[in-house]
């Protein structure tokens, strides 16, 4: 199915709210209920447009220049469409604040330099307006890592039902709306769908933002006193009335950067990356030393895989750097299939469980029993399970969702006073309520875990909780200091086990005499005094 073909099968079905992460922080809106009756009569009521009769719908017309740009901002300014040049005193109060903060733009422009190739020209093709590929750095400054309090993720911000909608897969190995290649297609079928919808670009744009419903609602409400529908005279959520202008803002300033001062880093017109076929599951690690690359590169290309392989269930693809697609070609040919995953093979003792297994080897059940043929829970004893396991450490997995946590309880760990404690939750538990116990806010609590208030709290799951020292002081008093020796394991460091035991990097180099840049080695061995009531 095309692109295309599926936005119009999916313009007769209701629509679905989208949250993004903005530049400037607002109040979330709420979606309206009645969307779904709404879009069906306004689908009815409309015929079919093409790609090209959507488009020219706009203030301004279709560009086609057919010289070869450099730079792709050259390349995307021929394909502006949208009124942004206007004055209007909501969009430069946007531009006032691109042009004093010209770091954010260096910053974005290089995060984005990876995918905006792709993205572009994904959105030349279709006839849309090249303003919409400019999208993702009001949704998430063009991080496809962004995971916003709403439960929005990736690039494009979509929250799970909107990405379930539009068949963004989602499992513990990936997250389609991180995905660059799946995500893009989604949003901007989805943008389609909604400028279909209201036939004005300002108006899908709020929708993307709002929900269908939302804006379908306030132009209702603007019809029954007589006023206009158009999206300036709407009284929509504080975040929707700052999104359209900040995309007009960002265009503006990115079609004549010198009139606002800024300069914008030039991005190449070439592919940054390619799509190569992989055909089965393959561990991250051991895909990037096939192409010669850093797993962090291949992770920042394929950020929608969340642990240390690919899917087993597909997708089989992996986006490679244009430079190194030859030589990953080569040798993924060279390696057997069966290699392509490290397998351990574990036999299975009494008493042990399938759950118990598959946390052992930081795996799913379902994962253990498909790898087996197995057609339900049950084990024996004496019997051998094939389980895929990561081929080098967890440390080498830089950019899997487990080494993202480990990072950001290291940066908590360093930058503020508080300890650490661990929640494990019980039935019936929710952020809210252990929120209240622990005494602290339910967003920062999961923001902790890098998580969103909304997201569903498994039975058993362990949460990280920083607490105030004051807070925690009695506790403290009543502690139990041990004299502990440990041994450096293989991706440790000073914050990592300062973290892991609840005490100070400054107390781990005089206990043991070390100099703060020294790097520790594998096997060497620390003193440290710990407080065993407090430790991890």
């Amino acid at each position: 199915m095309t692109p295309y073909i599926k936005a119009i099968a999916v313009a007769l079905v209701g629509s679905v709210a989208l949250t993004g992460c903005q530049l400037l922080p607002q109040k979330s809106p709420s979606n309206s209920a009645s969307d779904t009756t709404a879009n069906v009569e306004q689908s009815a009521q409309k015929q079919t447009l093409t790609h090209q009769q959507a488009y020219i719908k706009e203030d301004k017309p279709v560009v086609r220049q057919t010289e070869k740009h450099d730079d792709l901002w050259d390349l995307t300014r021929d394909h502006f469409a949208l009124n942004h040049d206007r004055s209007n005193p909501r969009i430069d109060a946007q531009v006032v604040w691109f042009k004093k903060h010209p770091r954010y733009i260096n910053r974005v422009v290089k995060r984005a330099s990876r995918y905006y190739y792709y993205v572009l020209n994904e959105t030349i093709k279709r006839g849309l307006p090249a303003e919409l590929a400019l999208l993702p750095i009001v949704e998430s400054a063009y991080d496809p890592f962004a995971y916003s309090h709403g439960r929005a993720a990736g690039a494009w911000q979509f929250i799970p039902s909107t990405g379930k909608y539009f068949g963004l897969k989602k499992t513990w190995w990936y997250d389609g709306r991180r995905d660059i290649i799946a995500s893009t297609d989604a949003a901007l079928t989805y943008l389609q769908q909604l400028h279909k919808r209201f036939d004005d670009w300002e108006l899908a744009l709020a929708a993307y933002n709002a929900g269908g419903g939302t804006v379908s609602l306030a132009m209702k409400k603007n019809r029954r006193k007589g006023k206009p529908t158009d999206f300036w005279s709407l009284n929509l959520p504080a975040e929707t009335e700052a999104y359209v202008p900040k995309l007009l803002a960002i265009a503006k300033v990115f079609s004549a950067p010198e009139q606002h001062g800024v300069t914008i880093p030039p991005i190449k017109n070439t592919p940054y990356f390619t799509q190569i076929a992989t055909e089965s599951q393959i561990d991250l690690a051991q895909a990037a030393d096939l192409a010669g690359i850093s797993a962090q590169e291949l992770y920042q290309l394929n950020p929608g895989f969340n642990r240390w392989a690919t899917d087993p269930q597909g997708p089989h693809r992996l986006l490679i750097p244009v430079t190194n697609a030859a030589q990953f070609e080569n040798n993924l040919a060279a390696l057997p299939a069966d290699q392509r995953v490290k397998w351990a093979r574990h036999k299975i003792k009494a008493g042990e469980s399938l759950i118990g297994i598959a946390k052992q080897y930081r795996t799913t059940v379902t994962i253990v029993r498909t790898a087996n043929n197995l057609k339900n829970n049950n084990i024996r004893a004496g019997k051998t399970l094939l389980v895929p396991t990561a081929s080098q450490h967890s440390s080498a997995y830089v950019m899997s969702q487990a080494q993202r946590m480990n990072r950001k309880q290291e940066k908590i760990s360093r930058q503020t006073n508080r300890s650490k404690a661990k929640h494990k939750v019980k039935n019936g538990e929710s952020f809210w309520s252990i929120s209240r116990k622990h005494k602290v806010g339910v967003r920062q609590l999961a923001s902790w875990n890098n998580m969103a208030p909304g997201d569903p709290l498994a039975v058993g799951k362990t949460l990280i909780i920083w607490k105030d020292r004051k807070t925690s002081a009695s506790a403290v008093s009543q502690g139990v200091i041990r004299k502990v020796g440990y041994v450096v394991r293989s991706g440790d460091s000073l914050s990592r086990i300062a973290s892991r035991f609840n005490v100070s990097i400054k107390n781990i180099l005089a206990w043991n005499d070390l100099e703060k840049h020294k790097i520790l080695k594998p096997g060497q061995r620390l003193t440290l005094h710990v407080d065993v009531t407090q430790s991890n």
